[in-house]
């Protein structure tokens, strides 16, 4: 997305390391889609970005797919649908299908170019670009509900709702902090909560990072 402000602090830093120490000798050369889920505030994009720098930094080539690229509306006009009805806020917002054929294709199509959808975060608009697969050994999928997607190869959930966020949500000055976008991230906890069962790797409220028992 265009206008995102993507600002990493050490703990961002310290737990992509750790996310990276668990999953590079799994990588080796081989085509890995990896997704980084959480509600907003959490630090997706953040651990995104430093774990792409991380495996950029061992030689493996690595892009980051935003799920805010994927959704049906750009960001204003999709708080206005969520202000016209606050059912409206949920998995149905997002083409998390295409997101998932574009993992699909990176995985099994490596030189087969795609067109993906990209936000104007500023311009309250959706318009397009091709990526290219074929220079890349790694894709990052990172936002909400990442966690579902069945082309990944690993799941990485951010184990803090909506109250761990807030001062996060506040440093980055691109949500309203109010009753409803409370109400908003009420709604988006109670979906992705049930998604923790299905992570392969846990970024704890404290930025440590665990494994689950198989």
């Amino acid at each position: 997305m265009i206008g995102d402000k993507i600002v990493a602090k050490p703990y961002h830093i310290k737990a992509a390391g750790q996310v990276f120490d668990i999953l590079k000798d799994t990588v080796a050369g081989m085509r890995t889609t990896i997704t980084i889920a959480g509600q907003s505030g959490s630090g997706k994009s953040e651990i995104a970005s430093e774990l792409a720098k991380c495996f950029e930094s061992a030689g493996t080539k690595t892009a980051i797919l935003q799920q805010d690229d994927y959704f049906f509306y750009p960001p204003k006009s999709n708080h206005q649908q969520r202000e016209k009805d606050i059912n409206h806020v949920g998995t149905g917002e997002v083409k998390t299908e295409l997101l998932d054929e574009h993992l699909k294709l990176f995985k099994h199509s490596p030189d087969q170019p795609f067109i993906k959808p990209l936000v104007i975060f500023d311009e309250d608009r959706i318009s397009e670009e091709q990526f290219d697969p074929s220079g890349y050994t790694v894709v990052i999928a990172e936002g909400t509900y990442t966690t579902m997607l069945k082309n990944a190869d690993h799941h990485v959930f951010i184990n803090r709702d909506y109250k761990d966020t807030r001062e996060d949500r506040i440093g980055r000055k691109r949500d309203v902090i109010d009753e409803f976008s409370n109400r908003i991230l009420e709604i988006e906890h109670e979906i992705i909560s049930k998604h923790k069962s299905l992570a392969t790797i846990i970024v704890e409220k404290d930025y440590s990072v665990t494994v689950p028992a198989a």
